[in-house]
């Protein structure tokens, strides 16, 4: 019925706007799903099977993460929680069959774990951390990464979008803060879509470049659902993949290569971490040139020691033989080594050089190479053996076993010199032959690393690792936990000082006590050295700057470390005997589940460098001088780490 005095053509003309932006939006939003870019909020499914290629159901930002995680390999988290990451948590616990979430006593040690995975496995380490302090914690350990050039991805959380900007609760900037360690990349995800390429960008770049990256996750954003880029202008459309690709110096500067090494008559080589899975191609360029061998420390698991021209490590924590070698070569081929300190190393006017390294920026920053090749260790090394001519005078290389058999001894007669009540360096040399087959050995810094570096022998199989570049005091039993996520059907030893202990790694025993069950092999023991002292400090102190030892800073509490491991549930060896040193490992070796074996030693072993300069003899004695607290102890022991073989023989 119509209204008085309104025609049915006026009605008609008013309502045709109204059905033409009716008819529009019904047409937009069909043609909105035919190409798939509705929100997954809105999408349907086209038909009653399920839904079409394309289509996102009810998919999270957080539950895309880790399935683009898992799409490109990664399988472990080291992490903490915390209410930042929530949604990243919840979707990661609704898919605990595909990952295995390691959860720490502290971020930086997620960040230990996550570099110490990459080192003993390859893969990409992944650590988790909620925002604010979580996400700051982290640093330590991905700066371990970042220095020792390991591919780690850090992924953390941030306070809600519309907070930042407001010095908000645990609201830090991001950015600026992952803005060195995580320089190769950092995302910082602001709307979904922006999602998919910020994880393929992170992983390709940490991978392909061995570097740390980092991605951002503000809190709400986690909980949104997630959707495609779009299709239209200022989008990307990014994928997973990654293969290492095969680099090889050029042929002109192979030859090059080889006219020098050639030409060598005494060639030393310096072996790094970058020679790791190439043991056999170095000992083959080693034979072809009759050529020595000194170990960097992170590459210490790459030539077995039993091989009469290795000399094992150098530097302040290396031998007397890798000393020689560097001093009396005439050629140096450096293989996969960022090694620091260069007056360790041939003088200029002394050698001429070759270096191989996978990246460019190590090359010729130590020693002043002639020819720097960058390459594949393997690769390269299998690119010049045809060129190298066979040496065949074993003059060089018999000098250098001699110098190596004089070491040992020494090392030995050093190892058994008394001391009150137990000489540190005995504790290694206890523990070498008893190293089971395939061990994976870690060291904390401190005075342990040169014991760890000196005394303990590596075999073909073993794997060893601690904080190199940053060297960095609470690694020791992190690394060691990784390695046995990574290996868990091999003993993993662990060797710690005091310091580093009270510091992080004792925390760290209840994640072994959380986990240890889930290892096929239970073999997992801690050797913590406890000297009551900061020990390598105070003898840098004296050695370095001629200064007595600093009580206030230097003295530790005595902790019984055995008693706390048997309170939460492991195994625990007290060791204040030196003859008792033997019997204690192979009852920590063998006790079935893990073990802290906690051994009292004596703080006045000084850890001697493989040369001595009379600048280090004169501030040694100064400090002396000065009034040490330990006076008597430090000048007895060093005495008799000096004149070892005439105590050893007495």
């Amino acid at each position: 019925m119509l209204l008085p005095g309104i025609k049915p053509s006026a009605i008609t003309q008013r309502l045709q706007p109204i059905t033409s932006m009716v008819l529009l939006l019904l047409f937009s939003f069909l043609d909105l799903r035919c190409f798939g870019t509705l929100p997954g909020h809105l999408r349907f499914p086209k038909t009653t099977d399920g839904p079409e290629p394309g289509d996102i159901m009810a998919q999270t930002v957080s539950q895309f993460v880790w399935e683009r995680l898992h799409e490109w390999g990664v399988r472990r988290i080291f992490g903490y929680p915390g209410d930042g990451i929530n949604g990243l948590v919840g979707a990661l616990d609704a898919m605990k069959d595909k990952f295995e979430f390691v959860q720490v006593r502290h971020e930086e040690m997620a960040g230990f774990m996550a570099s110490a995975h990459a080192k003993f496995t390859g893969e990409l380490g992944v650590c988790l951390a909620t925002s604010g302090p979580g996400a700051s914690h982290l640093l330590t350990g991905l700066y371990d990464a970042r220095m020792d050039h390991m591919p780690v991805l850090a992924i953390v959380g941030q306070q809600a979008r519309t907070a930042v900007g407001a010095h908000y609760q645990q609201e830090l900037d991001m950015t600026s803060m992952f803005k060195d360690v995580a320089g190769a990349f950092t995302g910082y995800a602001m709307v979904p879509a922006q999602v998919r390429h910020l994880v393929d960008r992170a992983v390709r770049i940490a991978r392909g470049n061995n570097r740390v990256t980092a991605l951002v996750f503000p809190n709400d954003l986690q909980e949104e659902d997630m959707v495609e880029p779009p299709r239209k202008h200022g989008a990307v459309f990014s994928g997973v993949g990654y293969s290492r690709p095969k680099i090889v110096p050029a042929q002109d500067d192979l030859q090059r290569a080889a006219e020098i090494l050639n030409s060598g008559k005494k060639v030393a080589m310096l072996v790094g971490a970058g020679c790791k899975g190439a043991t056999d191609e170095v000992i083959d360029i080693a034979d072809k040139l009759s050529a020595g061998a000194a170990k960097a420390l992170l590459g210490k698991d790459v030539l077995p020691d039993d091989l009469p021209w290795v000399t094992g490590s150098i530097g302040l924590l290396g031998t007397k033989p890798s000393y020689d070698l560097m001093m009396e070569c005439d050629t140096l081929l450096t293989l996969g080594s960022g090694f620091p300190y260069s007056e360790f190393l041939p003088k200029e006017d002394q050698a001429r050089g070759v270096q191989v390294d996978i990246e460019p920026e190590m090359l010729s920053i130590r020693f002043p190479h002639d020819v720097n090749l960058q390459g594949d260790v393997a690769l390269t090394i299998a690119a010049l053996l045809p060129l190298l001519e066979q040496k065949t005078d074993t003059g060089w290389r018999d000098d250098i076993a001699s110098w190596k058999k004089d070491w040992e001894e020494t090392l030995r007669d050093r190892a058994m010199v008394e001391a009150n009540p137990v000489n540190p360096q005995r504790v290694f040399t206890e523990l070498s032959p008893r190293v089971p087959d395939r061990a994976i050995l870690t060291s904390d810094s401190g005075s342990c690393a040169n014991w760890y570096a000196r005394d303990v022998q590596m075999r073909r199989g073993m794997m060893g690792s601690l904080s190199g570049g940053l060297a960095s005091m609470g690694a020791g039993v992190p690394y060691a936990i990784a390695a046995k996520f990574a290996h868990p059907d091999r003993a993993v030893i662990a060797m710690v000082g005091d310091g580093a202990m009270q510091m992080n790694n004792m925390a760290e025993l209840i994640t072994v006590a959380k986990y240890h069950r889930k290892w096929a092999n239970q073999t997992f023991v801690v050797c913590v050295l406890n000297n009551e002292d900061l020990n390598q400090v105070t003898w840098e102190q004296r050695v370095m700057e001629g200064n007595p030892k600093s009580e206030m800073t230097q003295r530790l509490p005595d902790v019984p470390y055995h008693k706390f491991a048997e309170m939460i549930g492991l195994s625990g060896i007290f060791v204040d005997d030196p003859e008792r040193l033997g019997s204690a490992w192979e009852e920590a070796l063998s006790a079935g589940r893990p073990c802290v074996l906690e051994v009292k030693t004596d703080p006045e072993v000084p850890p001697l460098p493989p040369h001595i300069k009379f600048e280090q003899a004169k501030a040694f004695m100064t400090s002396a001088m000065k009034g040490d607290p330990n006076e008597a102890g430090m000048l007895t022991g060093a005495a008799k780490q000096v004149m070892s073989k005439v105590f050893a023989d007495d």
